[in-house]
């Protein structure tokens, strides 16, 4: 219950529901039969986890942009370098097992005649050393890149012109099969996590309560962050730079500890993301994603914890609805759903329930509080006057 007081009881809510899906849909994927309502096919498991993965990098986005208001264009540059740390340590577990039999080296590297495993892919046969990659790669970019943007006080749409130009560029250099990471095709093929291999349902079910713990763990780190006197401060950042800057306090690093943190997340959830979809590629840099990050985030609300998350599992199945049932008509269904929210829905689905749920409180309030004057008026019209 502390929680609950602290974090407000939305967010505890939150995370007990997601505590509570990490173990209910393994259970019902595994354990109840086939013929059974509740049943969760196997194929359906790694699709969730998949959406929860993205409520995960909408979040991180939020964090940002949101109660700073830095608005990322490169997110997907963060997401997509937790992917590949976690994509070089399951090509490294495949071994003698790869098409051409090589006991080290990864196919594309066969098949484009390499001789040796470059220096950059030590230690990604060890777990471990893979964890700490995914968490320094993009948090390392995240904190240089931020430190010269943020000190030179680039701000406003020149710094999301900037951002995007970073996950451009990095585009660019993965699609290079001199790279040394699989090019155009990028990393696939994977066997096995931790000696189990990813296509068993048991996995699968694993991996999905990984990322809803993951994602669970991200709203509490918000939740507290955003909540703390570092959030008051990132508020302040976000409603009035100038203003903080004068008091004596320094923007640039709480815009810093901000855009680390939050490309941290987004490569964990890039990490979580690979081993069910089974594949990491260049695609994965594109700018275009980093903007349909920024459309989950609008969609649900942003700087309300609960929105990016609600906006990225609405949009993203959504999206896997209308591209079965209309594939070509998508990319408009998607550019007319921002549109729409940017139109009448400008604080996102959550910002706006919440605003309406205030006017009709205020106004509730205000009812009673006139209906209590008028009372106390006639009843102090009733008392007789002594003097009369």
């Amino acid at each position: 219950m502390i929680l609950a007081r602290f974090l407000g009881p939305r967010v505890f809510i939150l995370v007990a529901a997601l505590l509570a899906a990490a173990v209910l849909v393994p259970m019902a994927s595994l354990w109840l039969p086939a013929s059974h309502p509740l049943h969760v096919p196997p194929y359906l498991v790694p699709l969730f986890g998949k959406y929860v993965c993205y409520a995960l990098l909408a979040l991180a986005l939020d964090l940002v942009w949101g109660y700073v208001g830095i608005l990322s264009l490169g997110h997907g540059a963060f997401f997509a370098l937790g992917g590949y740390a976690m994509g070089m340590y399951l090509m490294r577990q495949i071994g003698p097992r790869g098409v051409y039999g090589d006991p080290v080296l990864p196919d594309f590297m066969v098949f484009l005649n390499w001789r040796e495993l470059p220096w950059y892919w030590t230690g990604f046969d060890q777990f471990w050393f893979a964890a700490i990659m995914i968490v320094v790669a993009p948090g390392l970019l995240a904190f240089v890149f931020g430190y010269f943007a943020f000190r030179s006080r680039v701000t406003g749409v020149y710094l999301s012109i900037i951002t995007q130009a970073m996950t451009y560029a990095l585009l660019l250099a993965f699609f290079r099969n001199d790279m040394g990471f699989g090019g155009n095709n990028g990393l696939t093929d994977f066997k096995e996590l931790l000696g189990f291999p990813l296509q068993a349902a048991s996995t699968r079910a694993g991996l999905f309560a990984a990322s809803c713990v993951a994602l669970a763990f991200g709203v509490l780190l918000v939740g507290w962050i955003t909540r703390s006197q570092l959030g008051k401060l990132m508020v302040a950042v976000r409603d009035a730079e100038s203003r903080t800057r004068f008091i004596g306090w320094r923007p640039e690093h709480v815009k810093l500890f901000a855009f680390t943190v939050s490309a941290v997340m987004a490569g964990i959830a890039g990490a979580l993301y690979v081993p069910q979809v089974g594949i990491i590629n260049p695609g994965e840099f594109a700018p275009v994603n980093s903007i349909e990050i920024v459309v989950w985030a609008a969609v649900g609300g942003r700087g309300t914890l609960l929105g990016p998350v609600i906006g990225a599992l609405l949009v993203n199945f959504g999206k896997s609805t209308f591209t079965a049932i209309a594939p070509e008509s998508w990319l408009f269904v998607l550019g007319g759903l921002f549109v729409f929210v940017t139109l009448f829905l400008p604080k996102g689905i959550v910002g706006t329930v919440d605003h309406g749920w205030r006017l009709w409180r205020d106004r509730r309030a205000s009812a009673e509080a006139g209906k209590g004057e008028a009372v106390s008026t006639d009843d102090a019209r009733a008392v007789p006057n002594p003097a009369e």
